[in-house]
């Protein structure tokens, strides 16, 4: 009996170590990721899957220009491994927070630092004297041209490598394909217009990266600003209805932020007719390609 005791210290003693090791804590970096808005947090699932957790900062629907931040909405943001964000003043009710992150040093991806910026043009919007709508204003709305987020997603990877360790180089490659599946389907749909019904009237002036990738003439704007939050004159209003007019203008777009009681004036008093648009709301599916195909249904609907 003594010898069995004696055998099963022994088995112990060499089990022992194996177990210690296998529970030693790893050094692997958190790899937790937050977003600021839901349209771009869905490209960056499709880009890491379950290599990491992806937190949207921001409900979807709600105007990120206005949306402020919880306690616990802070506390995530500053436990995360990377936050990204899209910059260009986007996150208009963000801005504290994410300063104040990085001043804690949280590492932060910037989407609109790897794009080519569109800036307002000449004859775009209304003259209004906001400085947002000024010739020359950067413009936000990223994510209306799928080639604008493949640039995104090819900076991703190796921000991605540096933050979390984290090598998401092969579904980069599948992800960018699709982006540009994607364009073509897009211009596909939008093809059906005719060149002369491709002028938007909207919201406000969000449609631009849009316009750019698919060759569309941007009329006007119900709030002539890049941020939803800028006032609407009677000036800015009798502008918009004559240049409605003298463009023949098929549809008027209305968006998150944008005030339906306007935009109604507006459609009753030029006879044009008012149709919402999803510019800035994922839809159930959760999808930026189902999202950008439906965008491009609707207004195709419209104009064609």
């Amino acid at each position: 009996m003594r010898g069995k005791y004696i055998l099963l210290a022994a088995l112990l003693m060499l089990a022992l170590p194996g177990t210690l090791s296998c529970q030693a804590p790893t050094s692997s970096p958190e790899k937790s990721i937050v977003v600021t808005y839901s349209i771009l947090g869905s490209i960056v699932r499709d880009l890491v899957g379950v290599k990491a957790t992806v937190t949207v900062s921001m409900p979807n629907g709600l105007d990120p220009h206005e949306w402020q931040p919880s306690a616990k909405d802070i506390e995530t943001i500053n436990k995360a491994g990377l936050v990204i964000e899209n910059g260009l003043g986007l996150e208009g009710g963000m801005e504290k927070t994410l300063e104040a992150a990085k001043r804690n040093g949280v590492k932060f991806f910037t989407a609109s630092d790897y794009i080519t910026i569109r800036h307002v043009g000449t004859g775009e919007g209304i003259p209004s004297g906001d400085p947002d709508q000024a010739i020359g204003a950067p413009d936000p709305h990223i994510w209306l041209d799928p080639i604008t987020m493949k640039s995104v997603v090819s900076a991703l990877v190796p921000a991605l490598m540096k933050d979390l360790n984290l090598d998401v180089a092969a579904q980069a490659r599948d992800l960018e394909n699709r982006l540009d599946s994607l364009n073509t389907e897009v211009a596909n749909i939008v093809a059906q217009i005719p060149q002369e019904n491709r002028k938007l009237v909207t919201g406000h002036e969000s449609m631009g990266y849009f316009a750019q990738r698919y060759d569309f003439k941007l009329v006007g704007v119900i709030i002539p600003s890049l941020s939803s939050q800028a006032g609407v004159s009677a000036a800015d209003l009798a502008a918009l209805k004559k240049a409605i007019q003298d463009n023949q203008v098929k549809a008027i777009f209305t968006e998150l932020g944008t005030s339906p009681a306007v935009a109604k004036t507006i459609g009753d008093e030029t006879g044009v007719k008012v149709v919402e648009l999803q510019a800035a709301y994922l839809p159930p599916d959760g999808s930026y390609f189902t999202f950008m195909r439906n965008l491009a249904t609707v207004i195709t609907n419209a104009l064609k």
